[in-house]
């Protein structure tokens, strides 16, 4: 089996993270990408994040309909979401000549030695890396790189939710999770920019 784990805090998912999933999942010949919404990203403290099950009912709502995709509470609690946990959770569940991907921006990429147990995760996964136009990084000794250069991130959700706080229209977004999002009043007022 080849799975994809696609991490991240998703606040919130958009076409760009769908697109590149299912760009992943073709160009690898994988059977499964797995999207973990992280509920604490290390990266993110100080941040003002939406709330972990509205994100989480945010991805499942973006993966209906592929039935390559899943989505894990995996991250789920109030322990910091390391990724170096989340794999070798993972790699638990796989048998030995199972293949494991990690999909991930080149932004977050260049930053991966900044990681908890960085090495120990490098020899763990294979990474596939999305080009995001601007960000170029470099390639740590002894991790296994693939590029997915034919889909470009060129949406950040950071974008999004400034865009949404000021009430502008988000074509970048799924319709079912805009629906959500509206409903449930995330991203609105100037506090959310």
């Amino acid at each position: 089996m080849k799975l994809a784990i696609f991490g991240g805090t998703f606040d919130p998912i958009h076409c760009a993270h769908v697109e590149v999933a299912s760009e992943a999942l073709i160009r690898f010949q994988l059977d499964r990408v797995l999207f973990i919404p992280a509920a604490h990203p290390p990266h993110k403290t100080g941040t003002r994040i939406a709330p972990y099950e509205d994100r989480l009912r945010m991805v499942e709502l973006a993966c209906q309909g592929n039935p390559h995709f899943g989505v894990s509470r995996l991250e789920e609690g109030k322990e910091r979401s390391y990724t170096i946990n989340t794999v070798l959770r993972i790699r638990e569940t796989l048998q030995a000549r199972d293949r494991l991907f990690f999909l991930i921006g080149t932004d977050a990429f260049a930053e991966i030695t900044t990681w908890h147990q960085w090495k120990q995760l490098l020899g763990l996964v294979e990474f596939i890396v999305v080009s995001r136009p601007g960000h170029q990084y470099e390639v740590p000794e002894g991790a296994h790189v693939h590029r997915l250069d034919s889909v470009a991130l060129a949406v950040s959700s950071s974008e999004i939710r400034t865009k949404l706080a000021r009430g502008e229209s988000v074509p970048e977004v799924p319709l079912a999770v805009m629906q959500y999002i509206q409903g449930h009043g995330l991203y609105a007022g100037p506090e959310s920019e």
